[in-house]
C-alpha cells in the first residue's frame, strides 16, 4: 500500500536531515522555521507550501528537483 505523500516527504526530510547530523531545533533554526512546525513536517502531518518545502531544501543546500527525485526514489519497504 502506497503511503500518503505527505509521510513520503517527512521521511525523505527526516533522512537528509539525519544526514547532515542535525537535530530538528537546529534545522528548523537555520531556516527560521518553528520547530514544532517542522517536526510536523517531518511526521507527515502538515500539508506544507511549495515555499516552505523550498527553504527545506535551501537549508539542506539541495535542489527541490534532488528533494523530489527522493520523494520518488522512496521504496516503503526499504526506510520503513
Amino acid at each position: 500500500m502506497k503511503s500518503d505523500i505527505k509521510i513520503i516527504l517527512g521521511k525523505c526530510i527526516k533522512t537528509f536531515r539525519q544526514k547532515n547530523g542535525l537535530s530538528q531545533e537546529k534545522f528548523a533554526l537555520k531556516i527560521g522555521m518553528d520547530r514544532t512546525y517542522y517536526a510536523s513536517v517531518e511526521s507527515g502531518k502538515r500539508n506544507i507550501s511549495i515555499i516552505n518545502i523550498k527553504k527545506i531544501a535551501d537549508g539542506f543546500g539541495i535542489s527541490l528537483s534532488d528533494l523530489f527525485s527522493a520523494i520518488d526514489n522512496y521504496k516503503e519497504d526499504e526506510n520503513d
